[in-house]
Parts: structure tokens; sequence; C-alpha cells
């Protein structure tokens, strides 16, 4: 977890005098307020329980209800005894260990043993070699993220033509084609979590101002919808608020790479109000720039209830709002759509969850809804009434 430095009375002093010289700082979120809060939330309620993304060839969005098992069709699955393996491109974030998470436990109420988890770490050669090690456990099915559609087509393609039956998370590899190569894609409205925090954002900020934008600097589907769906709706809907300054980001060191990138946009912007990160690790790194210029007052808006960025959020920190994910519902479903395969049952070739508006006020009741549990201690205690 990230520390959370506490600047010396003289420079919150000297940071202070700063901000107030800063044309597009504190101030400039002040006027027309209340008209923006209610434009925000308007378009929020408008958003619920719709689907703004489509699938990675283009395909309407089915809903997660599709995949739902009936009880003779899950005696028929438990009657199988099959294995699954979870191939994964990065373990280490909230949102993987959610995915995983419920994966696991519906794999075992399906009575199916999984024999491998694994991280790739966002490198495609490991994961190309992930996924032959566990062909070699026999699993019947493989739930899986593709780092690269194109370094790891050619290994996902030989899983199939072994018979596995495949599902994969937010993105398909090139080449492939549902119903013949694959299952199904699951995926949280990546384009609608987009949408969201651009809509959080402007209400942070009062809807004027000057803001930066740190995006995923790689050919990865989902993350590309995010930016895609953030950069539109503030372009379109918000003529007050001004990109200034934009940097890719590649990894694997996320929340450093990111607190680089905020740091040379405070550098050169001092009078940034907000900076949009593409999802909750980048967004630490943004948390830590903001601290270390004195830039408290900096508005963050992000994708992925990530633990740090919620307890920034339920402290009214730094962090204004985020789209979030449902991780754990997104395994469920992947993990009843594979069921569903090994026993001859259709599914749609791109499945999606809506996505979740969370700031301050019900942050601690969204933790519940994305990760099927009460918000930790640590989060619980940090709620700023």
């Amino acid at each position: 977890m990230l520390k959370f430095i506490r600047p010396a009375a003289a420079a919150a002093v000297v940071a202070a005098l700063a901000l107030t010289a800063c044309s597009s700082g504190p101030a400039s979120t002040q006027s027309g307020g209340s008209e923006i809060d209610a434009q925000v939330e308007a378009a929020l309620k408008k958003l619920e329980g719709q689907v703004l993304s489509k699938g990675p060839h283009g395909e309407e969005p089915a809903s997660a209800d599709t995949a739902e098992l009936s009880e003779d069709e899950v005696a028929k699955v438990k009657a199988l005894g099959a294995k699954a393996a979870i191939v994964m491109h990065y373990g280490g974030n909230d949102w993987s260990t959610a995915q995983i998470a419920g994966l696991q436990s519906e794999f075992k109420n399906l009575g199916i043993e999984v024999v491998a988890v694994t991280d790739a770490n966002f490198k495609p050669d490991k994961q190309v070699s992930d996924i032959e090690t566990v062909m070699s456990k026999n699993p019947n099915i493989i739930v899986s993220i593709p780092t690269d559609p194109v370094a790891t087509s050619a290994t996902y393609k030989k899983a199939s033509e072994a018979g596995i039956k495949l599902v994969f998370m937010d993105n398909a590899p090139q080449g492939m084609e549902a119903g013949k190569d694959y299952v199904s894609v699951v995926s949280a409205d990546n384009y609608g979590n987009g949408v969201v925090s651009a809509h959080l954002m402007a209400k942070a900020i009062g809807g004027q101002g000057k803001i930066g934008i740190i995006f995923h600097e790689a050919d990865f589907f989902v993350t590309k919808q995010r930016y895609d769906g953030f950069k539109t709706t503030i372009s379109n809907e918000y003529k007050d608020v001004q990109i200034v300054a934009e940097q890719g980001i590649a990894g694997p060191d996320f929340a450093g790479d990111a607190q680089a990138a905020a740091n040379a946009m405070l550098t050169k912007n001092p009078d940034l109000a907000g900076i949009w990160a593409v999802w909750d690790v980048p967004a630490e790194g943004v948390m830590a720039a903001a601290r270390a210029a004195g830039r408290t007052d900096l508005k963050i808006a992000t994708q992925d209830l990530g633990k740090n960025v919620a307890i920034a959020l339920a402290k009214n920190e730094l962090v204004a709002g985020l789209g979030a994910q449902r991780p754990f519902d997104q395994g469920v479903t992947e993990a009843r759509l594979a069921a569903g395969a090994l026993i001859g049952k259709t599914a749609a070739p791109y499945v999606a969850l809506a996505a979740l508006p969370v700031q301050h006020s019900n942050v601690l009741e969204a933790w519940k809804t994305v990760y099927q549990t009460d918000a930790p201690a640590d989060l619980a205690g940090a709620f700023k009434q």
C-alpha cells in the first residue's frame, strides 16, 4: 500500500500560495458547480444498466444472465469431472485477484478442478510459455486474458485445436473466431467506464479547467476503450475542460511510470486541475506525484476499484471518482460460459457487465458490489462522513 506523505507546514504554506496564484486551480472549480453536478448526475442516471462497449469484433453485448445454468445443466457439468486452468496477463492488482476469486468460486460450485493459475506479468513470451505448461495438465477449460492479441494467438489456437474450451477476459487473440476457436469474451463495459470517469472528473473540477491524461501505451483493446470513452466524453460534453497533456505508459512498473508522467505534467502545467489515469495502479502513481508536489487539490479520475484508490476516495483525498468493473461477477460468468460449452451449450460471442460509478458517497457500498464482501476494516475506518 502507498504511504500517505504529509508535507511539512512550511511546504504547505508555499504550496497554498502557489495554488492561489494559479488561474485554473481550486478557485476555478467553484463557479457553475451546481449546474455541472446536476448535469453529471443526470448523465450517470441515464447510464445505469447500459453497456456502451462493443466486442473486439464489433459484437453487440449480451447480458451475463445468458450464462446462467439450470440445475440439470449443472448436474451434467459435475458429472464430467472436468479440469480448468486460469492464465492471467498480470496478477498484481485487486482486479485480477477478484477475477480469479470469482472463477475459483464458481468452478468449485460446478465441480470443476482448477489445476493451474498463472501470471505472465504482462510479458507475451511468458504467457505463451504458461499456456504450453498448463496444456500439459490436460485441462478441459482455459480462461485467459491475452497480453498481446498477436503474439499469443498461435498458442491459443493450439489449445483450441486440442479441444480445450477457451473463454477470454476482455479481448480475443487475432485470427480467432467465437463459436469456433473460443467460446466467448467476457468484459466490463470499458468504454462506459471511461465515460463514467469523464463525468466524475468534470464534476470534481466544476466543469472547467485543464487536465492531463495518462493512457496505456499498448495494443490492448480494453484500455483503448477506456481512453476513447473518457476523451470523447470530455471533448463533446464539457467544452470548458481542456486536455493539455497526454502521456502513455507501457509498464510493467505502471505506478512508477505514471508517477513520472504526472510529475512532468504538473511541472509543465502548474495550473492543472486534474489527471485521468487508465486504471487504479497508474492512479496510485499520480497520487504519489501529487503529494510530492504539494498538490493535494489535484483531482484524479480512473477505472477499477483498487484498495488504495478506494481509501483515497473514502478520505475524500485526491481521487474524485472512478468507473468500476465487476471482476468477481465477471469470473463467475466466465466459469459458467466455459462449463456450458462442455455440455454443448452455445454462448453469445461477447458478454459485458455494466459500469459502476463510484464516488466518495458510495465507495463502501461499491466495494461490496465489486468484490462480494464487506469493505475491509482499513477502508471502512478511512471513510469521512
